[in-house]
């Protein structure tokens, strides 16, 4: 694989579901597409989401409204970085940098506008209570290929928030926000079906997850082949495609904010000491506390010069491996390859031994994961009776009727068990965690 993906394609400003659309020079299509996400309201909803510590009270640790929002700005950073790079080398257009920066903005914006209530977490609660109800070969869960049941038992947030920006807003079935197809290309880590990926052996860091739904699949063909993406199919004909370069921009930004900030709330919920957290930023700052400061003061000094050293580490990863990333032979993580990888190992390594670990945190979790079940549950009658009446919402009647309208769950769409069972999980996973308790508390009669 030697062909080299070409910039004037990658960063095509042609709308999804828009074919007659024109760029305005004057209004950029990346800051329309910016203006989209941040109006919309599965973004808004972010800003009672949870980031790393569920339901927390301390109003000064981060949720995913704001991660995604500081993940935008370091995205952006990148982008112009990378973009000037790019001009000097001839490889884009003077002035291209601007685009560039501004379709990783976008997607950085709405890189986690598909995740559930409670994290992670909450992806697995949602995951575990499909793969339960497919074990159980009943009712909507009896014919697992035609309810793409691997799309469920692995609930994946990626996948669904392409299915938000491509489909459910907006525009509803007809390019949803209808965003850019350089944006939409860029916001997708993994380019691939769930059903796809089951039956693939190669190793590459597209095909670690799914990111497309089998219902988005056509809007996702329309972006790779608008952007030139390098396809892919197997020996037994499973279609893939190979990211597009700049996702690796949008992963480098979240795995910088991630990675810093988790170390920043630790810090201010007392998970971590002082002097642990100040150690680990200095080591990516280059830099010592300031003397005088207060501890809160530097542990912030070192936090915003940690990551200005990230994105210029990062920046350097991307311009080392450029012919590999262009081909789509580039199989790892900027970070991960840059001069800070190894630090950022030591910091993921305690994360995951300490953080993620929280007594608080793992309590929270199991009743997450209860709420989550116990509203999936709750549903399942409207969702049954919908089956018996013919997929006709019309004809519901007592209280299926009474709790479809209670919680609003949306069936225009549904026609059969695969839009039936998705229109139960964007239901659940487009939840805050606090509504996600309130709906749990009133299906469940507490």
């Amino acid at each position: 694989m030697t062909q080299m993906m070409e910039w004037d394609r990658l960063l095509d400003l042609g709308r999804l579901g828009h074919p007659s659309y024109r760029h305005q020079p004057h209004r950029p299509a990346f800051d329309q597409d910016a203006d989209r996400i941040s109006f919309s309201a599965p973004f808004r909803r972010l800003a009672n989401k949870t980031q790393v510590h569920p339901l927390y009270d301390n109003d000064h640790i981060h949720h995913r409204l704001i991660h995604s929002v500081e993940t935008a700005s370091v995205g952006r950073s990148l982008g112009i970085d990378v973009g000037h790079y790019l001009e000097e080398q001839k490889l884009i257009a003077e002035g291209g940098r601007m685009t560039l920066a501004g379709v990783v903005h976008a997607a950085c914006l709405a890189h986690d506008i598909g995740n559930p209530p409670f994290g992670h977490s909450g992806e697995d609660a949602i995951g575990a209570w499909f793969a339960e109800r497919f074990d159980s070969g009943r009712g909507l869960f009896a014919d697992r290929q035609a309810a793409f049941a691997e799309e469920f038992e692995a609930f994946e947030g990626n996948a669904q928030g392409f299915r938000i920006l491509t489909n459910l807003e907006m525009y509803r079935g007809e390019g949803g926000m209808r965003l850019t197809h350089a944006t939409l290309a860029t916001f997708t880590k993994y380019p691939v079906t769930a059903r796809s990926r089951t039956s693939l052996t190669e190793r590459y860091c597209g095909l670690k997850k799914f990111g497309i739904f089998a219902s988005e699949a056509e809007n996702f063909a329309k972006v790779a082949e608008q952007t030139g993406l390098v396809a892919e199919r197997s020996a037994s004909g499973t279609l893939w495609w190979r990211r597009h370069p700049l996702v690796f921009l949008v992963e480098a930004a979240d795995d910088i904010c991630y990675n810093i900030l988790d170390l920043e709330d630790a810090f201010t919920s007392r998970d971590l000491g002082y002097h642990e957290v100040s150690q680990l930023l200095s080591e990516l700052a280059g830099r010592e506390p300031i003397e005088g400061n207060s501890e809160a003061e530097n542990i912030a000094f070192l936090r915003a010069t940690a990551i200005s050293q990230s994105i210029a580490a990062s920046v350097e990863a991307f311009r080392d491996h450029y012919d590999a990333i262009m081909t789509g032979a580039f199989s790892s993580g900027l970070v991960d390859v840059s001069r800070l990888g190894e630090r950022f190992g030591t910091i993921k390594d305690l994360a995951n031994a300490r953080i993620f670990t929280s007594p608080r945190k793992t309590e929270l979790e199991v009743m997450g994961r209860n709420v989550v079940h116990q509203v999936l549950d709750g549903l399942m009658p409207v969702l049954d009776a919908l089956a018996a009446a013919g997929w006709d919402a019309e004809q519901l009647k007592s209280y299926p009727q009474q709790l479809a309208r209670a919680t609003g769950i949306d069936l225009r769409s549904v026609t059969d068990h695969y839009s039936a069972l998705h229109a139960l999980s964007d239901y659940v996973s487009g939840m805050t965690d606090r509504y996600a308790v309130k709906i749990a508390q009133m299906v469940r009669g507490a």
